[in-house]
């Protein structure tokens, strides 16, 4: 589910627990002896994890890319058993709720692996759940900060190799000195909107892989106050007027920062194909909107 349009500013608490849920929902889960289901956090959350685990393919939008070699011819669908199929299930399971990223040591693994054939076979908790739940929050919190750190800096590298790669490749591309990138794909007509003014646009925002987190395309224009919306859209959507489309290549710090929303991982570069179709000033007198909060410390 993509998430919201850029001018809601998504940043929830809930985004720090991505790998795991928090400490007063485990505890729940231990009071309800667990029928509240512990792995159910992990799935709402695991996706962003998942999406960063990825590594993307650098490409500069401008740059035409190599063409695409001829897609061969369909094979015949395969079978597998049952066995093969709970299989590739568990390992989906895995996947989804990002494990991997956790980096559970062999014998973790193994006691990991223990704990579910336990429950498969519809046997009781091995410990005392309610003695056993603050040391299980404690090791997976430390795993969590652990494998958030290493996400952030991987991000990071790629977000600097990306940028050094469009500098040296799209002359057409500027820098302000927040380190907004942008490009005018399109010059348009009259006058630039000021950060008070409320926009009508057509967007489509990619990570720097190539995936769609958000378009308007399919839902139709949007129209929202200008400075209402993440620094990097406050900033670039005023270096062009109506009628014009531009190009934002939005670093983290001016987008999601390190917590990332939804569908955007942590410290992700994005980038937004607008097309500015009207702009409505602000009615006079209005006062001003309040000032966008840090992108780093809170999440959506």
């Amino acid at each position: 589910m993509p998430p919201g349009p850029p001018w809601f500013k998504q940043f929830s608490r809930g985004q720090m627990s991505c790998i795991f849920p928090s400490g007063s929902a485990r505890f729940n889960t231990y009071r309800m002896n667990m029928k509240t289901v512990y792995l159910s956090g992990l799935v709402v959350c695991a996706a962003v994890v998942a999406a960063s685990a990825q590594d993307p393919k650098i490409t500069v939008p401008g740059i035409d890319p190599a063409p695409a070699a001829a897609a061969p011819a369909a094979a015949p669908a395969p079978t597998f058993t049952n066995e093969q199929l709970t299989e590739e299930f568990g390992w989906w399971i895995a996947k989804r709720l990002a494990l991997t990223e956790v980096q559970f040591t062999p014998a973790e693994t193994e006691g990991l692996l223990k704990g579910l054939t336990a429950a498969l076979q519809g046997k009781e908790s091995p410990y005392d759940l309610e003695k056993a739940g603050p040391q299980m929050d404690a090791l997976m919190n430390g795993k969590q900060s652990s494998a958030l750190t290493q996400m952030k800096a991987k991000n990071a590298k790629v977000a600097a190799d990306y940028f050094a790669k469009l500098k040296a490749d799209n002359k057409n591309v500027q820098f302000t000195p927040s380190g907004l990138g942008y490009e005018i794909v399109q010059p348009g007509q009259g006058s630039y909107p000021a950060p008070t003014d409320t926009v009508k646009v057509q967007y489509t925002g990619k990570l720097l892989d190539g995936t769609v987190f958000d378009s308007s395309v399919q839902r139709g224009p949007a129209e929202f106050a200008l400075n209402g919306v993440i620094p990097g859209w406050t900033e670039g959507i005023q270096k062009i007027n109506k009628g014009g489309k531009i190009r934002l290549y939005i670093p983290s710090a001016l987008g999601y920062g390190d917590n990332g929303t939804q569908g955007i991982p942590p410290a992700s570069t994005l980038v937004f194909d607008v097309e500015l179709l009207d702009i409505k000033p602000a009615a006079a007198g209005a006062a001003p909107a309040a000032p966008a909060p840090p992108a780093a410390p809170a999440t959506p």
